[in-house]
């Protein structure tokens, strides 16, 4: 299996001017982890990530390094994580020029670039602009959602898989961190949804799109105030049963 099969295609993305406030806003309304960070152009400059905010001065999480340490360190590495404490906008936190893939990136090859460089998502890319994401998440959907008797899945599943996103994206109940893996016509969604309703909508959509044989729902509901998470029944079922 390669990136465009399993990577989610509704990137977040924010600018470097963009503040810190509104970065973690973003993060905690559409339940993602990571945003890519883009120019005016809309070519890809870095990434920002949860870890990015563990470090800061409004939490009182700032490093405190002994006496003899700053000395080896020197001033630079001081000046630098007083920047990324203090920093009020994206381009003094985020990760820059980060590792991408491609499409056609074999998923052996982005575990492997995943481990060697303790990263957890790797932005897809065509030519310099981003096209799509592949996160921890969208590794293990493809272990659980595919771990099935059928090698691999056909060009006619990538078909089914373009036309189903692009059924979903158009309309406001689209889940956030929508997810389509496809295999012999066999359709798993994942992602977060906030109103019930739009499951069975996200279900439908899918059912109506030609080709597809069954539909598995593994979309998480969660409350946007307590950020309580319920599992899909479909998943829900799953785990008594095991």
């Amino acid at each position: 299996m390669r990136a465009h099969q399993i990577m989610t295609r509704s990137v977040i993305s924010v600018t470097p001017d963009t503040s810190i406030v509104e970065a973690a806003n973003i993060m905690l309304k559409r339940h993602v982890s990571g945003l890519t960070v883009v120019d005016d152009g809309g070519k890809l400059v870095g990434v920002v990530s949860e870890g990015d905010f563990i470090r800061r001065s409004e939490i009182g999480t700032g490093r405190k390094r002994g006496r003899w340490l700053r000395f080896i360190l020197g001033p630079g590495k001081s000046a630098s994580d007083f920047v990324h404490e203090h920093g009020r906008k994206v381009s003094e936190v985020m990760t820059a020029s980060p590792l991408t893939i491609t499409e056609d990136t074999a998923l052996a090859e982005i575990v492997d670039l995943m481990e060697r460089n303790n990263v957890k998502r790797l932005p897809v890319v065509r030519g310099d602009k981003v096209v799509g994401i592949v996160s921890r998440a969208n590794l293990l959907q493809a272990v659980a959602g595919l771990a099935r008797e059928v090698p691999d899945p056909t060009a006619d599943d990538d078909h089914i898989r373009g036309r189903i996103i692009d059924a979903m994206e158009k309309n406001d109940w689209c889940p956030f961190g929508l997810n389509v893996i496809v295999r012999d016509g066999i359709v798993h969604l994942s992602g977060v949804i906030t109103e019930e309703r739009s499951r069975q909508a996200a279900v439908v959509a899918a059912e109506n799109v030609e080709g597809v044989k069954k539909v598995h729902d593994h979309l998480c509901w969660v409350d946007t105030m307590s950020g309580v998470y319920l599992n899909s029944p479909e998943d829900d079922d799953l785990a008594k049963a095991s």
